[in-house]
């Protein structure tokens, strides 16, 4: 049996696959976990890693684990070969039909995604050979799956300032969006903008604490120098939000083109209000994808049927239509 070389030992799908689990996690019982194997045997992986480069690549201080400087070089080295991997990927999707084969979305959570589900049901309707398979995804899996190519295309929230490199991505918007207070005050009730001090005066149901939406609303409660709203629940999709806020009576805060496709007589008929924040809580959704994507001809194909089904009717207008 012909032996592995050293380059083999070291660049392995699963041995690379492991070192960036660790690397991200910097826990080895979590990133096991992660992985779907034992500590022991992640241990035993990194080990090995580390004997074939001739060099430790994490150290301990105290329960804290941190990158040697061959281990940063390490994970340097890594994504440039995961880079070169995507764009090799790439140019040979660029090849292929723009009429048929797979496109993966990730979807950030908190967003409703109504349109979208129509405009798959559309695009296959079309064009039934071309395969749109739909995630549902947290904010840091969206940008895991996107640098590891599992996913073509992000619809997400921006701006997004917990990502440092934009240099690899660009993005398409959608529409501009607008976060809107729910509460249940009947003396403001017809109040179009509320201050943030007249909104802590019950209590909330949140987004998760690592969702893009909390963190806004955390730091935009803070630049306004009133104490952030007190959680009594915390939910992941703002259909669970708005049904906790209307049968407990509790705040919360969802964005406008969400409140949009619900039913307004059955929100109103539960005392169930919404209001703009004051100053108001901007963002917009949008499309968000590696540079090359854009060529590969499904994709760029995708991308047009899109706002072409967007011209025929724009975007809160099938909100409302949908919601008839």
């Amino acid at each position: 049996m012909k032996k592995k070389t050293k380059q083999e030992n070291i660049f392995s799908s699963k041995t690379l696959t492991y070192f960036l689990q660790l690397a991200d996690t910097m826990n080895y019982t979590q990133a096991a976990q992660i992985l779907g194997i034992t500590q022991p045997a992640l241990t035993q992986q990194i080990k090995k890693l580390e004997r074939t480069v001739g060099s430790p690549l994490f150290y301990s201080i105290g329960k804290k684990l941190r990158l040697s400087n061959s281990g940063h070089i390490m994970l340097n080295a890594t994504h440039k070969i995961y880079e070169i991997l995507n764009e090799t990927t790439d140019e040979i999707e660029q090849s292929t039909s723009a009429t048929s084969g797979d496109i993966n979305i990730g979807i950030l959570s908190s967003i409703e995604d109504k349109v979208f589900e129509n405009f798959a049901i559309h695009s296959y309707n079309n064009n039934p050979k071309l395969r749109i398979n739909i995630h549902m995804l947290t904010r840091k899996e969206i940008w895991e799956n996107l640098e590891n190519n599992k996913i073509d295309l992000a619809i997400m929230y921006l701006p997004d300032e917990s990502i440092k490199n934009w240099k690899p991505y660009e993005s398409k918007k959608i529409i501009s969006d607008n976060l809107l207070f729910i509460h249940h005050e009947e003396k403001f009730k017809d109040r179009e903008k509320m201050r943030f001090k007249d909104t802590i005066n019950h209590p909330w149901a949140s987004y998760p604490e690592d969702y893009y939406l909390n963190h806004i609303i955390r730091e935009t409660f803070k630049n306004q120098m009133v104490d952030a709203p007190k959680s009594v629940a915390r939910f992941t999709t703002p259909n669970q939000l708005l049904k906790f806020s209307m049968q407990t009576q509790s705040n919360t805060a969802l964005p406008e083109s969400f409140i949009m496709s619900k039913n307004s007589d059955k929100m109103k008929e539960c005392k169930t209000y919404a209001s703009r924040f004051t100053p108001n809580i901007k963002f917009d959704l949008a499309f968000v994808y590696r540079k090359n994507k854009g060529d590969i001809p499904r994709i760029s194909q995708f991308l047009e049927d899109f706002e072409e089904f967007l011209n025929e009717q724009d975007y809160f207008s099938r909100l409302k239509s949908d919601n008839q």
